[in-house]
């Protein structure tokens, strides 16, 4: 028996999209750079305020932002542009989630069945990885899903990425994103070759570097503990990078003051950081100046709000990033989302000559964030800190617990190289107690003694802080 025909009013993903029309829209290559190089902030902040004019417009369509917008007594009239967008509440998982919980599976967040010009889009389901708590359900239409794989494909073809490379993603798949996002932003918009080995679950990483000598691996992208963790093991494996592995470029998520580690790791290479959500795709990208990452700004708008207040910092100090995408007006318009990623705006203009503010990178998670006898510490951005430390191997753990007295304590356990001797474990206390400005306990484990309970050959991102308070 045939199939029903489909609705004439739902379409097919490439029904739902043109990709020429993307592509002049947001350019990559050498497009990107005609178009953007010499552009005045004037010029830009046309273009944005345009786009979000369409976001405004289909989120008001949307019972999340209805009811978001409408608790907080904010009215159509009341946004017009860009300038008023900090009267709308910030939203951020949290709220998500509670959509999904208020109309699953997927929540009221998403206008899936709320037609675009009398067109049903198909929507593209993912999820996050689950690092900070229950997976959250990622939600896409074509047109966003093509968008961010522009943005990913701009930030590779900035850093150098071309046609002779051979692309060793270290990315997850299964629901996850990461993996299948990475995938279809090389193979769609770039001409480089893509090997997608995944995690060391997905891929032992045995065979991984195997892969990498044997195909002629020249990139590596993926998450850096990982990326490290497969220096080691190559040279646990006698493979020598630049001898045998030809690798010249790792694009990832960096600590930065791991950089250096990483990059002696794999023979010198050169070092591209990015930084995005599931939900917003890449949101800034490190260029051949290295100064800094450049925020995609013709397709987000970004705030630096206080992490308890939620009111915009001063200029260059660090806060939540909130960002807002101005390609996403059919699926899930994304206005005011609080990543809860830690970041600041850099000063001056930037080196390659385009309109867009830079922002340091990922400097931490506030909801991740321990305060500890009343000081902020985010365990996620020790990395950084502990860089150059004897022997430090680039893995930790941070246990947060809380003795009968109701004092908490941190534990924080390093895997390092060197032997265990009182003077350098004393020496790691130190280093951490000046630059946190509070005190905690330190525990030195041999090399790989944590991979099974931070899981850096298993996920995406390594679980960083145990909460057993």
């Amino acid at each position: 028996m045939p199939h029903p025909s489909s609705s004439p009013d739902n379409l097919s993903y490439f029904d739902a999209i043109n990709i020429g029309s993307l592509r002049k829209e947001f350019p990559v290559g050498t497009d990107f750079l005609n178009k953007f190089v010499g552009m005045s902030p004037a010029s830009l902040r046309v273009w944005q305020d345009a786009l979000f004019a369409k976001q405004l417009k289909r989120a008001w369509q949307i019972p999340f932002y209805q009811r978001l917008w409408g608790e907080a007594g904010i009215r159509i009239a009341d946004i017009q542009s860009l300038d008023d967008l900090s009267k709308l509440p910030s939203f951020g998982k949290h709220e998500i989630m509670a959509s999904v919980e208020r109309k699953p599976p997927f929540g009221d967040h998403h206008g899936r069945d709320i037609p675009v010009d009398g067109k049903i889009i198909p929507m593209v389901l993912q999820s996050t990885s689950g690092t900070t708590g229950r997976p959250q359900p990622l939600l896409y239409s074509p047109r966003t899903r093509e968008v961010q794989n522009l943005m990913l494909a701009r930030a590779y073809l900035m850093a150098g990425m071309c046609a002779t490379d051979v692309v060793h993603s270290v990315y997850g798949h299964g629901l996850v994103n990461g993996g299948h996002y990475i995938r279809e932003a090389v193979l769609h918009f770039t001409e480089a070759l893509f090997v997608s080995a995944g995690t060391g679950i997905e891929t032992s990483s045995i065979k991984q570097v195997e892969f990498m000598r044997d195909f002629g691996a020249t990139v590596i992208v993926g998450f850096a503990d990982y990326i490290k963790r497969l220096a080691e093991v190559a040279h646990e494996q006698g493979l020598v990078p630049g001898r045998d592995i030809p690798l010249r470029m790792i694009c990832g998520h960096l600590s930065k003051d791991a950089r250096d580690a990483l990059s002696a790791a794999w023979g010198g290479v050169e070092l591209f950081d990015w930084y995005g959500v599931g939900d917003t795709g890449l949101i800034a990208a490190e260029g051949s100046d290295h100064d800094g990452l450049h925020v995609m700004e013709d397709a987000h708008w970004i705030e630096i709000c206080d992490v308890d207040t939620g009111k915009p910092v001063a200029p260059e100090a660090p806060g939540d990033l909130i960002a807002t995408c101005l390609f996403t007006d059919d699926i899930f318009p994304i206005i005011r989302f609080n990543t809860h990623d830690v970041t600041r705006v850099l000063p001056g203009p930037s080196k390659l000559n385009l309109p867009f503010r830079r922002i340091e990178g990922f400097l931490g998670r506030s909801d991740n964030m321990v305060k500890l006898r009343g000081i902020n510490v985010f365990p996620q951005a020790l990395s950084s800190i502990l860089a150059g430390s004897p022997g430090f191997s680039g893995e930790y753990l941070c246990t947060l617990t809380r003795d009968p007295s109701g004092r908490e304590n941190l534990l924080v356990s390093i895997e390092t190289s060197e032997a265990v001797t009182e003077p350098l474990t004393a020496q790691y206390r130190e280093l951490l107690k000046r630059k946190l400005g509070v005190e905690v306990n330190i525990d030195l484990v041999a090399p790989t003694a944590l991979a099974s309970l931070t899981g850096v050959e298993a996920r995406q991102k390594p679980i960083r802080l145990i909460d057993r308070r």
